[in-house]
């Protein structure tokens, strides 16, 4: 038995949604007063039939009209046909007793329920059957004409129980039709299958009869709301004023009965209401009879119910009794039937019972207040109303379909397999479907079933499962419906021509000529065939599940078989609904590609189904011999309704997604089912938690005193409010199902559940593959910043520029190539761009996916329709922009080839003025660089080192584009002329002029430096602005440039771009898609903040470390495993993300930082020319950060350091979206982010700086750190100047352990007296001398690789008497060579090949499990191909 707990326990945690909202009365209006003389019921339109008999059929009998046989007194003999034919059995034989049917009607035995006809010899009577074998008159009841090839033919016949009442359903009418003189089986009367005339003479006979309820004296009125529960109304869900019409659909009735009739059994039933929104309100009602005093009834209702007699006036009639109908009802948002059915039954048993201890009321809000809905906390759920009643509630199945009433078991044992396929024809063809049946409670759920089972299409035209009299006009709609109404309605008005009619009693289905559906031919072959036998088979299985009411209610079975025996309806209940969902799979298999993308301007007529879908090329892909359907589906309303949905998206969009990953399962050439099924369920969480739900608390006695009831009831009491409970709190009202509640402006950009089984399924295929395991990885690290892009997008100044920016890096993503590249980076971006207007920039993204082969789901496709749609598109022509952009560029072009023109003329006349000019081409917005302190030298662009530009107020570049970049300027002004030099202009010596083809050439070919251009340049002025970086959408707009300034050969070209966009400051700019994002710059003055990461971890187990690649090889393809695999020991550990903070920033307010203009002689100017490979020690300073950021012992640091856990992308991803999906997007730029989430913070850093993505991050650390810069500080804090956070990744350990052996890169840059980032603590060991140190490094200059690793392994010794390096072997020579070498001029890839022939050469020797053991292995091809994904290595 599964765990149990009580309510209180259980239910203090939380409020779940309740499950019952309303509870209601409905009935006859009025206590005590007069009744209305004017009846409510109902005067549909159509042809009205006579009344129906106020008594059922009791006999049948057989008489011989040959044998002389009179019809019996009180017995009606059928003489014709039901059209009128005459009818005479076994007609013209010699011999024959020409039989004829007659029956009585009458109240003094059971009524008769059902007929047969048995042929004897060939079968046996049903059970409960008998034989009519004699006449009254004790001949032969034979109906065959005698001989011996006729079987024997007797009518059989099944009475109704004893003591059935007044109320028991019987038949009501016989008829005998002749199929050939066209006659058919009249509405709502089921026909015997067998002839009764089976003999070679004659024309076929069929007997039919009607079953139904025979009853007069009746006043029908319309019911009226009695009472209800709660007195006021939810504001997110009030009470619909039409429920009391639903509870009694027939009518609130006043019946006069026989003084002793006893009261039959209450009747359930179920209705849905359907708001404007299309949300579902169920129902569930439980009518019953109560006495009516007859005070309250005037002489003409009582003249009318028989209590009056009809000869002496005003006499009344003994032995007759008067009773009203009432109900008593729920609403509840949740179709939990089967627990409203044992509730509501409860609550009859309890009026008609006592005395109680506790009013009626008491149990109504104890159950209302108390009672949720089963949730994955409480998947079981047991309520104890009393010692002998109960109800088990579970939770629902969870499924991507929508949860609904339907029961599709009671669809397929009301109709058989080819009656619901032929209902789904006329549901698919949108006819008007009449249902209707004797039972009400069975009418709900076959008409949920009927509009469940073609999904995805969702019904557009009314709908009302259980139809009211009082709105049966909905029958004359001139519109397509599905309704459902009691089969009494017939008795007395026929339906109409048009409308098709199912009974659900009879199994029989009636349609006209003029209405008649298509022939389940009409249907694609395969797929029909597989739905009817999966349906034939799943119906032959229906009677193995039956179990019968009275053991279903005790609590036993509840306890016990409840789960097995509910397991397999339910097993049987997801085939059916399964097969349905197959087919209609099938059906429309490659509908996504007949969808058309909006792509320009919307029209008016952008909606329409004609634009959004190609309607004809899907009707040729199909089946010729199916065109005729498909004509009609593609031509209704629910179909225009789900191609809107998929091209603009809807609330149903989880369940659309669903269906095209069902649809891209299936195939409908096969003539069998998928072994798989479509309908994938959840695994359960693992909880047997049963909650119990105790009766509602008796009151306290007295002790010594007697308890007394107080509360007794002879009918269902009128509610008194002061009687309910009051809830023990106030319940949180669960919010509405719908999107989350993420702002316009912070789309959800995050995965669907079938989106995350997709990647999982992904992420589990690649793990096997190193090449595809690093990219899913890195194609999750981009998810990750795309998940954080409206933050960015938001707190960006051009937000335009940020979009462009996104699409640079989804660019990037692509070019790379990652492992299934993720829908909801284009998602993200289209919601973006539909919420800030740029819907030209959503229809690149789109071009951009499909040319990726990516085919967008329901939910992309949708953002981009609607981006596309409700976005302002530009004004003017298309393309006006562009073309204005290559009018520039052709005009800059030829100015461009007229240069040596004006150089000429300009030298000639500066020769004639004795001065010089500066053309300028203001028209196009292009402006030389004036007054610049530079030199310009021969024209190589290895000496340019930076271009001035003039800053627009606020610190920013002009936005007019006045301005040209360096090698512009320089075009204009010919290679050849000489710039200004302090503040003066020299006299021009003339040069040879050159073509431009040689220019060109010079510009693009490197040239080695003289040694002059060695020297550095000038000093640049304090308030110099640096080049404004510009946006990719220059591109567009202005003529292409190439890069300011192109590095030589031999150097090497750092710090030459700057982060002056718009963006905040620790956003990165965008270069072209074919680069690398840009790096924040090397050479500037030195960041207040820096920020030190470093990802490589210590395995406890082995007191190994563990780099970046090999944690990112060791993660599994699993979303809630932080763990990762050492590759030495192989046992699994988390690895840490190690973070150290380095303050600079003054603490007083007032003082001034010291000046870093002069920190180092010998490093590099910004934008000046690199140093060249033979300055080693320069070249190994740049590795360094005191050398690149300036004196570093100008300002005291204050140091702060952590470490928290390093997720892997697909366990981030997942933390982040929950994260995102309970407190919004919003949270990712609030400057909280790094103290209340620094797991997720540091993680998402680190990602983005190793990718080089631009991210608000770093800003947020300097907005939440302690001591932000005053207003008043002085210009070197301000945020005009280069970025005021820099982040450092690092490959090594931030702190070192002071009792494990320095690495032998640090031992290389102590002995060259290289700058380190830190000291190591404690003195080396005597073996690991600068000697060995250059002989390592004199073997792998020689390619000696093998003999650097033996030299190791003899230095260190076998383990454990050995010196013991936490790092590999490999890593030491690795580092060690990046460090002697510096990272820029190694080559890891020819290192690791290196390295391996070396492995394998000791390997012949040692063996590889002894390399192994010694950590001389290199890393795993999946580590190295995580390396190389990631991109360079970083610094040491």
């Amino acid at each position: 038995m599964p765990d149990a707990v009580s309510e209180g326990g259980a239910m203090a945690e939380e409020r779940p949604p309740r499950l019952v909202d309303y509870f209601v009365v409905a009935g006859l209006a009025g206590s005590g007063g007069a009744v209305s003389e004017e009846t409510g019921g109902p005067e549909p339109g159509g042809p009205v039939r006579p009344p129906r008999p106020a008594e059922p059929i009791t006999d049948v009998a057989i008489i011989a009209r040959a044998l002389g046989e009179e019809v019996p007194q009180g017995y009606t003999c059928i003489q014709a046909s039901a059209s009128g034919h005459p009818l005479e059995l076994s007609a013209g034989l010699l011999g024959g007793s020409q039989p004829t049917i007659c029956y009585r009607r009458g109240r003094d035995k059971p009524p008769l329920v059902e007929l047969g006809v048995l042929y004897e010899g060939k079968e046996h009577p049903k059970p409960g059957f008998q034989v009519l074998e004699t006449t009254p008159y004790s001949h032969s009841a034979n109906l065959a004409p005698p001989g011996p090839g006729h079987p024997r033919t007797y009518l059989t016949y099944r009475r109704a129980a004893e003591g059935a009442g007044l109320h028991a359903l019987g038949i009501t009418d016989l008829c005998l039709i002749l199929p050939s003189k066209g006659e058919g089986t009249p509405h709502t009367y089921c026909r015997l299958p067998r002839n009764l005339n089976p003999g070679m003479w004659g024309p076929a006979v069929y007997l039919c009869y009607k079953v139904g309820l025979a009853k007069a004296n009746t006043l029908v009125y319309e019911a009226e709301l009695l009472g209800r529960y709660p007195e006021q109304d939810n504001e997110a869900f009030p009470l619909p004023e039409s429920v009391p019409v639903f509870c009694l659909p027939m009518g609130a009735t006043i019946e006069c009965w026989p003084a002793q009739t006893k009261y039959p059994v209450p009747v359930f039933s179920t209705f849905v209401l359907t708001g404007a929104a299309g949300d579902k309100v169920y129902g569930a009602a439980l009518q019953f009879y109560e006495a009516f005093p007859q005070a309250r009834l005037s002489e003409r209702q009582a003249r009318a119910l028989g209590l009056l007699s009809a000869v002496e006036r005003g006499r009344a009639l003994g032995g007759r009794a008067v009773r009203s109908r009432r109900a008593v009802a729920v609403l509840s948002r949740w179709p939990a039937f089967s627990a409203f059915h044992a509730f509501l039954t409860f609550l009859y048993r309890y009026s008609v019972s006592g005395p109680h201890r506790l009013p009626l009321e008491a149990h109504i809000s104890h159950f209302m207040h108390n009672v949720p809905f089963p949730s994955p906390q409480r998947p079981r759920i047991l309520v104890q109303m009393s010692p002998y009643d109960n109800l088990l509630l579970c939770q629902p199945v969870s499924s991507p379909l929508p949860l609904s009433g339907a029961s599709f078991l009671q669809l397929l044992q009301s109709l058989g397999p080819e009656l619901a396929v032929t209902l789904l024809i006329a549901v698919l063809t949108e006819h008007k479907l009449l249902v209707h049946s004797l039972r009400p409670d069975l009418l709900t759920s076959v008409c949920e079933a009927l509009v469940s089972m073609i999904f995805p299409l969702h019904w557009q035209c009314p709908y009302i499962p259980l139809c009211p009299l009082v709105l049966a006009d909905v029958l004359s709609a001139p519109v397509p419906f599905i309704v459902g109404i009691h089969s009494s309605y017939f008795d007395l008005h026929d339906p109409p021509a048009d409308v098709i009619c199912v009974d659900l009693d009879t199994n029989t289905l009636f349609q006209t000529e003029e209405k008649k559906l298509l022939s389940p031919r009409a249907l694609p072959r395969r797929p029909y065939k597989v739905l009817l036998n999966t349906l034939t088979t799943l119906h032959q299985q229906l009677d193995q599940t039956y179990t019968r009411p009275e053991e279903e209610a005790s609590l036993e079975f509840l306890l016990t078989d409840y789960e097995a025996v509910c397991g397999r309806r339910a097993r049987l209940e997801r085939e059916v609904q399964g097969a349905f969902l197959r087919f209609t799979a099938c059906l429309l298999k490659g509908y996504r590609a007949f969808l058309r993308p909006l792509t320009q301007a919307p029209s008016e007529s952008a909606r329409d189904v004609d634009n959004l879908f190609f309607l004809q090329g899907f009707l040729k892909s199909r089946e010729r011999s199916s065109h005729k359907f498909y004509a009609q589906l593609l031509h209704t309303q629910m179909f225009s309704q789900f191609i809107e949905e998929c091209s603009f998206g809807s609330s149903r969009h989880a369940a659309l997604e669903f269906f095209d990953s069902c649809v891209d399962k299936v195939h409908p050439e096969q003539e069998k089912p998928e072994p798989v099924p479509l309908v994938e369920l959840e695994e359960p969480s693992g909880s047997e938690l049963t909650v119990f739900i105790t009766p509602p608390e008796e009151p306290i006695v007295a002790e010594g005193s007697e308890s007394t009831p107080l509360y007794c009831y002879d009918g269902f009491p009128e509610l008194r409010p002061e009687l309910f409970e009051s809830p023990r709190e106030q319940p949180r009202l669960s919010p509405a199902p719908g999107p989350s509640r993420s702002a316009p402006s912070s789309p959800a950009p995050r995965r669907t559940k079938q989106e995350m089984k997709v990647a999982q399924r992904m992420a589990q295929k690649s793990a096997a593959v190193p090449e595809l395991w690093a990219r899913c990885l890195l194609g999750h690290c981009y998810g990750l910043w795309f998940l954080c892009l409206p933050a960015y997008v938001r707190s960006a100044s051009s937000r335009v520029r940020a979009l462009h920016t996104a699409y640079q890096v989804l660019r990037q993503m692509e070019s790379r190539k990652v492992v299934l590249p993720d829908e909801v980076c284009y998602r993200v971006l289209m919601q973006l761009c539909s919420h800030y207007g740029e819907p030209v920039l959503s229809v690149r993204v789109m071009l951009d996916m499909r040319r990726a082969g990516i085919v967008p789901n329901t939910i992309t496709y949708g953002y981009y329709n609607k981006a596309v749609l409700e976005s302002k598109w530009p004004s003017g022509t298309a393309g006006g922009r562009l073309r204005w952009a290559k009018l520039r560029n052709v005009v800059l072009g030829t100015a461009q080839f007229r240069q040596p023109l004006r150089e000429r003329k300009q030298q000639e006349q500066a020769l004639r003025e004795g001065k010089s000019s500066q053309p300028v081409i203001e028209a196009l917005g292009v402006l030389e660089p004036q007054g610049s302190p530079l030199s310009w030298h021969d024209g190589s662009l290895s000496d340019v080192s930076l271009a001035s530009e003039d800053p627009a107020p606020g610190g920013s570049p002009g936005g007019t584009g006045m301005a040209l970049s360096a090698h512009s300027a320089e075009a204009l002004d010919g290679l050849g002329g000489q710039a200004p030099k302090s503040g003066k202009r020299q006299d021009a010596v003339g040069t040879p002029r050159r073509g431009i083809g040689a220019r060109l050439q010079q510009l693009l070919t490197p040239s080695r430096r003289s040694p002059a251009s060695r020297a550095p340049p000038p000093e640049l002025p304090s308030d110099l602005p640096l080049p404004a970086r510009r946006s990719p959408m220059d591109s567009l707009l202005r003529p292409r440039e190439r890069p300011g300034s192109t590095a030589s050969e031999s150097s090497t070209s750092l710090g030459s771009e700057w982060d002056l966009s718009e963006n905040s400051l620790s956003s990165l700019s965008i270069q072209r898609s074919s680069e690398r994002l840009s790096d924040t710059p090397a050479f500037s003055q030195p960041s207040p903040i820096e920020i030190l990461l470093s990802s490589c971890s210590l395995c406890r187990a082995c007191d190994s470390l563990v780099y970046d690649e090999e944690i990112m090889a060791g993660w599994a393809p699993d979303d809630s495993n932080l763990n990762t695999t050492c590759p030495f020991c192989s046992r699994p550990f988390v690895p840490l993300l190690s973070v150290q903070t380095l303050d600079s920033r003054p603490r007083d307010l007032h003082s001034t930082p010291t000046s870093t203009g002069a920190s180092n002689r010998d490093a590099p100017i910004p934008g000046g020319p690199g140093p060249v490979l033979s300055d080693r020690r320069l070249c190994l300073a740049l590795d360094d950060s005191s050398v690149c950021n300036g004196d570093t012992e100008s300002v005291p640091r204050r140091v702060e350091g952590g470490a928290w856990a390093y997720l892997s992308p697909l366990v981030l991803r997942k933390e982040l979206e929950s994260l995102v999906e309970n407190e919004g997007s919003e949270v990712l730029a609030l400057p909280e982010l790094p103290a209340a989430h620094p797991i997720l913070f540091w993680n998402l850093l680190w990602y983005f700086q190793r990718l080089r993505l631009p991210s608000t991050l770093p800003g947020l650390i300097l907005a939440a750190s302690d001591g932000p810069p005053p207003a008043q500080a002085p210009s070197s804090w301000l945020p005009s100047e280069p970025a005021m956070v820099q982040i450092r990744l690092l490959w090594d350990v931030l702190t070192p352990d002071p009792d494990s052996c320095p690495p032998l890169y640090v031992l290389w840059r102590a002995h060259s007296q290289v700058p380190h980032r830190v000291t190591w603590p404690g003195t080396a060991p005597a073996p690991l001398n600068l000697a060995l140190l250059e002989t390592v490094l004199l073997h792998v200059g020689l390619n000696e690789v093998h003999k650097a690793v033996a030299l190791l392994l003899d230095t260190l010794g076998s383990p454990p008497g050995g010196l013991h390096l936490q790092r590999s072997i490999y890593r030491e020579i690795l580092f060690l060579t990046m460090a002697a070498l510096g990272k820029d001029h190694m080559d890891i890839a020819a290192f690791d090949k290196k390295y391996k022939a070396a492995f394998n050469k000791l390997a012949s020797s040692l063996g590889k499990e002894e390399l192994r053991r010694r950590r001389a292995q290199m890393p795993t091809l999946k580590a190295i191909d995580c390396r190389k994904c990631f991109g360079a290595p970083l610094e040491c």
